[in-house]
């Protein structure tokens, strides 16, 4: 019997999420049934939405969340011993697959990279990619030409998603949390501009940035950030709502109203929040977003960075780190 550990979540987070909250458990994998098979985990990714989606799911619960691994031991015709492939199986270093239909998407087996990154379909070429192509592309309708504004910009989203809009003509400001940051993403990514939010006056250097405002904002933290943005934004603006990981570890049941309404009013500015399931059902569009972002990743017009932690034992601190934005690119665990 193979020996396995997973994380467990004891109980919901109250704030930053502490160590205690989760359980290391070890179990024996059950014996295969016909249809089933083993995967032996390597890569696993570090993501917001865990913390987005932990007050809405009851506890103790299995920590969910994509990885890549190596079947080991399979009873599926299709899924042979030694193929790679992608699950939702999340905070483990062994698990069975009994059901190609999960909870976010279906197990599949990992494409042809041709010599890409392995980890890279956890990130560009993955459900960042995806969230990245389709949020930017389909709500902010970018035209050549316009001004587009990104927060969380050096993040595993917001990172595509400025190169995607260079690659559509646009102008491009984003907005990250260390000098670092801003030095890659003006220096390799190709932004025309990018703001330390934590040391510049926001709305000024916005401004002198964007003198003629802001026609698309990506919006990945939400905050106060979010409010000076709107306010420089022109008339008949495009916001997509991607994600607000500034108030994630706030109290969840309590929302608040605040300036950002008569901005939205009178501006006369489309805001759509999305997630990412509206582009994989009915109709699975995935593909069609996997095979654009490869082909610029191959031609040179997007780069990726992965921001890789190493051993199973460290994905606490990978995951509290990446709230605190301690990440440049796509974050990810490499386990094995």
């Amino acid at each position: 019997m193979v020996k396995a550990r997973k994380y467990v979540v004891k109980r919901h987070f109250q704030g930053v999420p502490k160590k205690d909250d989760f359980e290391l458990v070890e179990y024996e994998l059950p014996q295969l049934k016909p249809g089933h098979f083993s995967v032996k985990t390597e890569w696993i990714s570090i993501d917001p939405y865990f913390r987005a989606y932990n007050y809405g799911t009851p506890t103790p619960y299995d920590q969910f969340g994509y990885q890549v691994g190596t079947i080991t031991e399979s009873k599926h015709r299709d899924f042979p011993v030694g193929c790679r492939v992608v699950t939702h199986k999340g905070w483990c270093d062994y698990s069975v697959v009994t059901n190609l239909k999960e909870t976010y998407s279906n197990v599949q087996i990992l494409p042809d990279l041709h010599g890409l990154p392995v980890e890279l379909v956890l990130g560009a070429l993955g459900m960042s990619g995806v969230t990245a192509y389709f949020g930017f592309l389909e709500i902010c309708k970018p035209k050549a030409g316009d001004t587009v504004v990104v927060s969380g910009a050096a993040g595993a989203v917001g990172s595509i998603v400025g190169q995607i809009a260079k690659i559509k003509g646009c102008r491009v400001i984003g907005f990250a949390g260390s000098d670092d940051k801003v030095q890659w993403l003006e220096k390799e990514l190709g932004f025309d501009k990018a703001i330390n939010y934590k040391t510049a006056d926001v709305s000024k250097a916005l401004k002198d940035a964007a003198p003629k405002g802001v026609d698309c904002y990506f919006d990945n933290v939400g905050g106060e950030l979010t409010a000076a943005i709107y306010s420089q934004m022109n008339l008949y603006g495009r916001v997509s709502l991607c994600g607000c990981i500034s108030s994630y570890n706030e109290d969840p049941t309590t929302y608040k109203t605040t300036s950002l309404l008569p901005l939205i009013l009178f501006k006369q500015l489309k805001v759509e929040g999305f997630l990412v399931p509206r582009w994989l059902e009915p109709e699975n569009r995935m593909p069609e977003a996997i095979a654009a972002l490869a082909q610029w990743i191959k031609q040179g017009k997007i780069k990726t960075r992965s921001h890789v932690t190493e051993g199973f034992d460290k994905l606490y601190d990978a995951f509290v780190g990446m709230l605190a934005g301690e990440n440049t690119g796509k974050a990810v665990v490499k386990v094995s």
